[in-house]
């Protein structure tokens, strides 16, 4: 293994600890003397890879980032109606907060508490990047389907968007007893019908 190799597997073993701990330890702050014990390190290698914990965060942050607008990319690439990609979006999502429970006490926020504004104004900027993202979906529909919203696209990518967020924080909420997923799928019917119409001639 080369140093560079060696440098890399160790930061990602101090992001998947910490990631580790966010879930096992829900309503727990999460000190860097705590992570180091955790990674069978001294707290001073911890700094070695990153100068805070913040940056930390801010990795775990990135990487949720990068997961989830990779995946959505190759959702718009395959899917070509505007209904399929809002559903496997928030399918994707779910699916991803269900996975990774420590992520979502990120997302949430709930474990940002006291820490730098920065990595909540990050956390503000997943949700506004996914909501873009909706927003741009259903204003596809319009020019590439002829399907309006039944409100402005604006209005129904917020309420979207509010959906997600909401099920994350209830997964949180019930320390991860109640999954993101759960009775999704008669939600999706109940929400589908009252996203788009057929524009009128």
């Amino acid at each position: 293994m080369t140093k560079l190799e060696e440098k890399l597997s160790r930061r990602d073993q101090i992001l998947q600890s910490l990631a580790h701990m966010l879930e096992t330890q829900p309503g727990a702050r999460i000190t860097t003397a705590n992570l180091a014990r955790e990674v069978g390190v001294s707290e001073a290698a911890l700094y070695r890879h990153f100068p805070s914990k913040a940056k930390m965060l801010e990795g775990l942050i990135s990487y949720i980032e990068e997961v989830i607008f990779t995946r959505i990319n190759r959702i718009l690439a395959d899917v070509p109606d505007a209904l399929g990609r809002i559903e496997h979006t928030l399918t994707l999502i779910l699916t991803f907060a269900e996975k990774n429970p420590g992520m979502c006490r990120l997302l949430s926020g709930d474990a940002l508490s006291g820490e730098t504004d920065r990595l909540r104004d990050r956390i503000h900027q997943v949700f506004e990047r996914l909501e873009t993202q909706l927003r741009q979906i259903l204003r596809d529909a319009e020019v590439h389907e002829g399907k309006l919203t039944m409100v402005t696209a604006s209005a129904t990518a917020n309420l979207l968007t509010a959906v997600v967020e909401g099920r994350i924080r209830q997964y949180v909420r019930s320390e991860f007893k109640q999954p993101p997923t759960g009775r999704w799928d008669e939600q999706w019917q109940l929400l589908q019908p009252a996203l788009l119409r057929e524009r009128q001639v």
